[in-house]
C-alpha cells in the first residue's frame, strides 16, 4: 500500500512536466565529466546528467537524470542511476507549493532501490536580478527503499513517513561564473533513519553555452543498511552545455 501511495504521488509530480512538455521556453542543460588514469593505477570515472526546467507565471517544472559510474582494476566500483520531478505551483509572488518525486539505485548502497514523494511549502527569501537567489521549503510525504538483503526482523522493506526540509542558493559571481549551494535532508517518522544531501558547486563559462563545473557532494545516511557506510563523499569536474 506504501509503494503504491508513492509511486501515484510520484507520478502526479511527472503530471505538469508532461503537459508542458509542447512550451517554446524549455531550458535544459546535459553535464558530462570522463576521467581515466592508466599507469600504476587503472581507473575510470564517468558521470553524466540531463536536467529540464519549465517555468510560466503559475508554475515552475523541474526533472533530472543523473548517472555515476567508476571502475578501478577492472572492477565496478560505483554504478549509480538517480531520477526526480518537481512542480510548484507559484500562489504568491514568492511563494509556491511543491510536489516532488525521487528515485535512486545505487548499486553498493545496500538498497534495491530508494523512493521518495514528497509535498510542502517552499518560499524565495531573497532574490537579487535573474542569478542570485535563496529558495526555503519544508514538506512531508513518503519514503519506500527496497533491500538488497533483509534485516534482522526479516523485513525486505523500509517504509517510513518523513519530513523533507531543503534549501537551495544560487549566487552570481560574475556574468560568466556561479555559485550554487543545495542542502536537503529527510527526516524518517518512524524509525528516525535520516538522509541528508549537500552539493556545493561553482560553474564559469567558457565558450557560448559551454561551461565547466566543480562540485563537492556529500551524501549521509543516519541508519544505512548493514555493510554500508553512512557518509558518501565525491569531487565532480564536468563540462555542461547548455540550451
Amino acid at each position: 500500500m506504501g509503494f503504491r501511495h508513492a509511486v501515484a504521488v510520484t507520478t502526479m509530480a511527472l503530471a505538469p512536466l508532461a503537459q508542458a512538455q509542447d512550451a517554446e521556453d524549455w531550458k535544459g542543460e546535459a553535464e558530462l565529466g570522463v576521467l581515466v588514469t592508466s599507469g600504476n593505477t587503472e581507473e575510470t570515472n564517468a558521470n553524466g546528467r540531463l536536467a529540464l526546467t519549465h517555468e510560466i507565471e503559475k508554475w515552475r517544472n523541474n526533472g533530472e537524470l543523473s548517472s555515476k559510474y567508476s571502475e578501478a582494476e577492472g572492477e565496478t566500483t560505483t554504478e549509480e542511476y538517480k531520477a526526480s520531478a518537481e512542480t510548484d505551483y507559484k500562489f504568491a509572488e514568492r511563494q509556491y507549493w511543491f510536489l516532488r518525486g525521487a528515485y535512486e539505485d545505487d548499486r553498493f548502497s545496500g538498497y534495491d532501490f530508494e523512493s521518495s514523494a514528497t509535498t510542502g511549502y517552499g518560499h524565495r527569501v531573497w532574490e537579487s536580478g535573474d542569478r542570485s537567489f535563496l529558495d526555503l521549503s519544508a514538506g512531508a510525504g513518503y519514503r519506500y527503499n527496497k533491500l538488497k538483503t533483509p534485516d534482522a526482523d526479516g523485513n525486505d522493506a523500509e517504509e517510513e513517513a518523513i519530513a523533507r526540509l531543503a534549501g537551495h542558493f544560487d549566487y552570481a559571481l560574475s556574468e560568466t561564473s556561479l555559485f550554487r549551494q543545495k542542502l536537503s535532508t529527510e527526516i524518517g517518522l518512524d524509525d528516525n533513519n535520516t538522509v541528508s544531501e549537500s552539493e556545493t558547486s561553482v560553474r564559469s563559462t567558457i565558450v557560448g553555452n559551454l561551461s565547466m563545473k566543480v562540485a563537492y557532494r556529500v551524501k549521509h545516511v543516519s541508519d544505512p543498511p548493514e555493510g554500508a557506510e553512512r557518509t558518501d563523499t565525491e569531487t565532480l569536474l564536468s563540462l555542461i552545455y547548455g540550451f
